[in-house]
Formats: structure tokens, sequence, C-alpha cells
């Protein structure tokens, strides 16, 4: 196994579980990457959120497919969470060392700390987990093993800010709609106090990206100054939206909203919610301090930007995540093209199935289309685009309801029939399905 995180973790987990020897291979501390802060496995290195925990949302559907099939590291986020409304949202620091605690107790996992520019010789099969900052020269070796050009985009990450440096005079506790305990703090704009930050931010300085950096943002994860370059009023109806809110100051809702969200289960620093961004750290300070309720902030962690590395997958892997070339190679994480914490978990879950099973003699059958688990490998593996981009989960990528049904449905009731659908079809696939080491992980 070739990477501790999140989808070499879990992968590693799910072997072990099923009596088969892991070496698990991780290059920090030796070698840090741009964004990672630990050599703790597991590092969340962006947000502490694994997105919605609730259905009828595809995030939540995920979680729900994992849960059924026994993950261990969702179980373990959810041991460690922290109060987020219908997100499920960790306390970072608690869940590294929560896996780094499994994967020691595990009696066949192996953790060696050294770096690796290929796969090593001496092993029956190997499971490329190196995620989304994997090396240059591992990532070249992938390049020219596979002939296909590593291409690359950017997660903004978002600044964290120390809690008692918040102005509680002026942010209110609320979650969006009155569906949670109030577990975010939010800042409310007027309209003026939105055109002053909005200039300030339209002004402000950037880093600038190193020649070789060719910019690709994955669009559900934009730098926030990107958004405010789509007009005046980007923010106000994305990552500033003020629906579902009230302020009780006035009764009514803000112009505009900035969200905090917990980033640890003391509740002494909180996340800034869709703020990752590429601004220079005194520019953060000038700008960010703009928003009502932290003029005195305390940055913990300020923004920043780094190079994520993903392979064009659907033209080189077969759908059990395998190489088409070396099927003895698998290949798991956002290195893959998933895009998310949950679904790095769900290729290295998926991954580790696969690979048992073709150490069983058996061709693996993934879940079916109707699922998330499913429709997230037919996308990573079979993508129809010209350019493969990655992707999160989301019920685009379902194959729609029968036309009998979806004619008559409202959006919420077409969702939830999406869900029910997928639940009963991934407990048919589990039925089906043998997960033991010694048994077929192939259909019956």
């Amino acid at each position: 196994m070739i990477g501790a995180g999140l989808a070499g973790c879990e992968a590693a987990l799910v072997l072990s579980r099923m009596g088969i020897e892991v070496d698990l291979f991780e290059a920090r501390p030796h070698r840090m990457t741009p964004a990672h802060k630990t050599s703790s496995p597991a590092e969340l290195v962006c947000s502490n959120s694994f997105k919605s925990d609730q259905l009828p949302s595809a995030h939540g559907l995920l979680k729900a497919e994992l849960a059924a099939l026994d993950s261990p590291l969702l179980d373990a986020a959810k041991r460690c969470a922290v109060p987020a409304g219908s997100a499920l949202a960790v306390d970072r620091e608690l869940f590294s060392e929560t896996i780094d605690n499994l994967l020691r107790e595990e009696k066949h996992i192996e953790i060696i700390r050294q770096e690796l520019s290929n796969p090593p010789d001496g092993y029956e099969f190997c499971i490329i987990a190196a995620g989304p900052l994997a090396s240059e020269s591992l990532t070249n070796w992938l390049a020219e093993t596979f002939s296909s050009s590593s291409l690359n985009f950017y997660d903004a990450i978002a600044p964290i800010v120390s809690a008692d440096s918040i102005d509680r005079s002026t942010v209110f506790s609320a979650s969006r709609w009155e569906d949670g305990d109030g577990d975010y703090l939010n800042c409310p704009f007027t309209e003026e106090e939105y055109r002053i930050f909005y200039d300030a931010l339209r002004e402000a300085d950037q880093v600038v990206a190193r020649q070789f950096e060719d910019q690709k943002f994955f669009e559900a994860c934009l730098p926030v100054e990107v958004v405010a370059g789509r007009g005046y009023e980007a923010l106000a109806f994305g990552t500033l939206k003020p629906v579902g809110l009230v302020d009780p100051r006035t009764a009514k809702r803000p112009f505009a909203v900035c969200q905090l969200r917990k980033e640890n289960i003391a509740g002494e620093s909180y996340n800034m919610v869709g703020f990752q961004t590429r601004l220079t750290i005194p520019e953060q300070k000038r700008v960010f301090r703009l928003i009502p309720g932290l003029a005195g902030a305390e940055f913990m962690r300020y923004g920043s930007i780094h190079r994520n590395t993903y392979l064009d997958s659907p033209r080189i892997l077969s759908e059990d995540l395998s190489f088409r070339s070396r099927p003895s190679l698998f290949l798991s994480g956002q290195i893959c093209g998933s895009e998310g914490y949950s679904e790095s978990v769900a290729t290295g879950h998926m991954a580790a199935l696969s690979l048992a099973a073709k150490m069983s003699g058996y061709t693996f059958t993934p879940p079916p289309a109707e699922t998330a688990l499913g429709s997230l490998l037919r996308h990573v593996t079979g993508s129809k685009e010209k350019v493969f981009t990655p992707s999160n989960i989301h019920f685009g990528l379902f194959p729609p309801l029968e036309n009998a049904k979806r004619g008559r449905l409202g959006k919420k009731d077409k969702k939830e029939a999406l869900c029910r659908r997928a639940l009963d079809k991934i407990n048919e696939w589990k039925k089906d399905h043998s997960f033991s080491h010694n048994q077929s992980l192939c259909a019956e």
C-alpha cells in the first residue's frame, strides 16, 4: 500500500480485517508535502468536514452505503465528530490519532516510513493511494509507465480562526432553516459592509503561481476570490448566501453571511466555511478582518493553495480500479479522480475488496450503477468526458429513475427515491457477495 491518507488507511484496514498482510508505505515525515503539517495517517489538510451525513443527499447516501459495508474510517469519523448541523465534521487531530491507533492495533499491518518512486518489488499486489500530492517521481513513473499524462488542478485551504477572537456581540449561532442546534456561528453583512469587503477582496494581492503550475480549479472548491471575480453578487448567492438564516438582532435575513464551523470538539477554533483562498498572508489579515465579527480575528491557520495531481483514469483503469496493462496494480483516492474525503474512503474500500477478490482468483463485480459507490466508480473508470475531470459524489452521476416514477416526483421526492433505490441495491449487492478472504467477492 503506497500512501497513508484516507484511501490508503481505509484499504489497509479492510484488507487486514480479512486476514491479508499489508505493508503500508508513507513518505512523511521524510518527505513532507506543501499542505501536510504532520506525519500522522489520514491527516485532513483542507476542511474538517466529510460533507452531509443526512439523506436524501448524495453525500449522505455515500456514507450510508459505506456504513452498510462496515467502513473503518467512517466509523472512526463518527466517533470523532464535532457539531456541524447536518454535516459530518470531525476533530481532525483526534481523527488522525484514532486512525493511527487502529492501524497499530492491526496485527496484519506494518507501517513503513519510506518514500517510494514506484511500486516496490517482491509484492504480489499493490494499491497506489498516494493522494493528490503524490511525489513528482511517483507521478512521473505513473505517467511514463501508462502513457497517460498527469493532470493537475488546485484545492485551496480555508483559514481557521481562534474562537476567543470572534466578536460574539456581532455574530449569531444558527443552522440554516433551523435544521440544527445552532452549530454554526454566522457573521452577518449589511449591503454596505458587503460592498466594502467585496471591493477589498477584488483588489487583494494573491500568491503568484509557480511557472510550472497550470491552474485548474475544482468547481466545488473554488478560492473565494475566484468566486468574487465572477460578479458582484456571486458571493452573496454562493459562499456567503444568507438563505435560511435570520439575524436575531434585526429579525431579518442579512444581505450576506459568512459561516464559521467548529474545528474541534472543544470549540476552541472555527473554520471559515468556503473561504479557501490563495491571498497572501498580509492580505488575508486585512481583508478577512473586514468580515463582521472578525475585526480582531486571530488566525490559527491561514488559507493556502497546493497542487493536486490526478490521472486520466478512464483511459487506464479497469472497472475494478486495477490498471488494464498491470492487473495486479490498483489506484485509489483523489489521485484516481475522486474528489472529497468520503469519496477517497470509498475508492480505498472498493480497491481493497477488488484486490482481495483477485487474490482469491475471482473477478470483482462493482456495486450497481444505481448506488453511490457504483456511480462513483463508473465515473472514475468509465467517464465519457472528452477531458476527464475529478468529481465528488452527486446525483448527476446516477442513472435516472424509471420514467413512470420520474415524471410524478418533485425534487425532494426524487432524491428520496434515488436513495431508496440505492440502499436497496447496495444491500442486495452485499447479500450476493462474500467479504472474507477465503471466499468469493464476486456474485455467487
